[in-house]
């Protein structure tokens, strides 16, 4: 039996919640409907306020700048995304580096795959991500900033920056709470902010790590402009639009295809 209209509204708007941002085609293969359900559907929660249409697609309503979740709510967030994005920044590294992973659950899941290679240094501000590399046993040296904790489980301030000054990274994956068209990359928490420029600044070469649902949201402060970047990966949940305005300002943007469930 097809599902009633508002009920089917109601699983778009969960959905879309949970992915920040969804395709036409994926809402109407996974409801079982049709595309021009979907964008009717679309159309009626946009004006009801409890999605934002995009050319395409939906996205999440905007959160305050200031809003940050825990660790632990987004680690389950786009989880087969953030595990495509972590296996290509994976393939960047090569035994020998000197590696700098920011706080984050993307950065998190490549940290489990770089745990596994030998002879590798990580500077790191995430207790998370240390932890990975003392749990596993390998020829890798772990340097962890010092510093206050975020609700992201970053350490930031005066001590963990300052650690940073002497260090020469040769590359650095960044993970950010939001993708801004025209500001670029950013965060909700200051100090977080500060700590990521800090990173960057020690770095040769500097690689954002950002799912499709990380496009649109505006944290309080900047960390980076789209010409301070060397590289994002992304997945292929990206809107089309962000995709050409991202490669208009980025030296370059990798796309990589999710698995289908």
């Amino acid at each position: 039996m097809p599902m009633l209209a508002d009920a089917r509204r109601a699983v778009i708007v969960e959905m879309v919640q949970r992915e920040r941002v969804l395709r036409v085609a994926d809402l109407a293969q996974a409801l079982e409907v049709s595309l021009m359900t979907v964008r009717r559907d679309i159309d009626v929660l946009h004006d009801a306020g409890a999605v934002e249409k995009i050319h395409g697609g939906a996205k999440a309503r905007a959160e305050p700048s200031m809003y940050e979740p825990g660790f632990e709510v987004k680690s389950t967030q786009a989880q087969p995304e953030k595990d495509a994005i972590a296996r290509a920044g994976a393939a960047l590294v090569q035994e020998g580096m000197a590696v700098g992973l920011s706080a984050g659950t993307t950065t998190w899941t490549l940290a489990k795959r770089l745990s596994a290679m030998n002879r590798l240094t990580i500077v790191t501000n995430s207790v998370r991500i240390a932890s990975v590399f003392y749990e596993t046993p390998s020829q890798n040296t772990v340097l962890l900033t010092g510093g206050e904790r975020t609700p992201s489980d970053a350490l930031v301030g005066p001590i963990a920056t300052h650690s940073l000054s002497q260090l020469h990274l040769d590359l650095l994956f960044l993970g950010v709470h939001g993708v801004d068209p025209q500001v670029g990359f950013t965060t909700p928490n200051l100090l977080e902010a500060e700590m990521d420029r800090a990173l960057i600044a020690a770095s040769r070469r500097v690689v954002v790590l950002a799912d499709h649902s990380k496009w649109g949201i505006l944290g309080v402060s900047s960390i980076a402009s789209f010409e301070e970047v060397d590289e994002m990966i992304s997945d292929d949940g990206l809107p089309p639009e962000a995709v050409e305005a991202i490669r208009e300002r980025l030296a370059s943007l990798r796309i990589v295809s999710v698995p289908q469930p």
